[in-house]
């Protein structure tokens, strides 16, 4: 008798410690740190479109931060060519889930896959990208960098320079007088333009490339050309060889100095005894008596550009 309910006991036991496994299975399979990671998501990106007076309108992330694309990217297909310390100046725009926008056509908005896993946003297949040196909204420190880095504008295209009666302009070559150089040629930004000594006129070429077009971006123009107090006749273009146009004066191509940070600096005056501010004649500007040593002062000062 003793055996026997012993017997029972252990089958009673058993089974239930057999349900008790069975009931803790199911219990695994919704775990808990998926329904966090889901409430915790980013928010996706946002595309909205910004009114410059300097651009028209132009694209922004959702901090009011510009937008830039690159030249050597592509938009078919869709690729980013910007690696490595690239990224340090021109961090990509990410984007994960779909990105809200707002002034913008939704078709023409998508991503690519970094080779890091993430997502890049790109507008008509361009990717799109920030500038480091732009530290806050409306800020466009970023435009023609390099010759190769462009605002984007809402279609995807580059940005274009606002011209007067509604049309638009690459570039604008302007007259302003300098209290030191007398009058100076300025583009549609106000920014000085200048002329290098390793050029040349006749013909008109550049000898500005690499590293020196950090320092140096080239004046370009991609669409039609205003000018004001200028003679038309010696104003032109050069092909550079990645194919995009520079401004020429007088034969001279045109570049503007990346320490210039506004209107009415001229920091690249005499800049390794080879870099000269741009009189509206295409010749170098003339330093006056009285400004004379503070120029050759800067001019030494601001080497440091791998002989450019």
């Amino acid at each position: 008798m003793i055996l026997a309910v012993s017997a029972v006991s252990t089958v009673l036991f058993a089974g239930a410690c057999g349900s008790g496994v069975d009931s803790a299975a199911p219990q695994v399979q919704p775990p808990a740190p998926q329904r966090s990671s889901t409430s915790e998501a980013p928010a996706p990106a946002a595309l909205n479109v910004a009114n410059t007076a300097q651009f028209g309108n132009i694209v922004t992330d959702a901090n009011g931060k510009t937008l830039y694309r690159f030249d050597k990217d592509t938009a078919k297909p869709s690729k980013s060519n910007c690696a490595a310390k690239c990224l340090e100046a021109w961090p990509p725009a990410l984007v994960e889930g779909q990105p809200t926008v707002q002034g913008v056509d939704q078709a023409l908005v998508g991503s690519i896959k970094r080779d890091d896993g993430t997502e890049q946003l790109t507008l008509g297949g361009w990717p799109l990208y920030t500038f480091a040196k732009d530290t806050g909204p409306g800020e466009m420190k970023g435009q023609n960098v390099q010759g190769t880095w462009f605002i984007a504008a809402p279609d995807g295209k580059k940005a274009k320079a606002a011209a007067g009666g509604g049309q638009t302009a690459a570039a604008t070559l302007n007259v302003v007088a300098s209290s030191e150089l007398g009058n100076i040629v300025t583009d549609v930004n106000g920014l000085t333009l200048y002329r290098f000594d390793k050029d040349t006129a006749k013909p008109s070429k550049s000898n500005c490339a690499a590293k020196c077009l950090e320092a140096w971006p080239p004046a370009l123009v991609t669409g039609s050309l205003r000018v004001q107090g200028v003679d038309e006749a010696l104003v032109g273009s050069v092909k550079r060889p990645d194919g995009s146009e520079q401004l020429t004066l007088g034969g001279w191509p045109l570049y503007r100095f990346a320490q210039d940070t506004k209107a009415g600096d001229t920091k690249g005056q005499a800049v390794q005894g080879t870099w000269f501010v741009s009189a509206p004649d295409g010749k170098k500007a003339k330093t006056t008596a009285s400004a004379s040593g503070g120029t050759q002062g800067g001019g030494a000062g601001a080497g440091g550009y791998g002989g450019y």
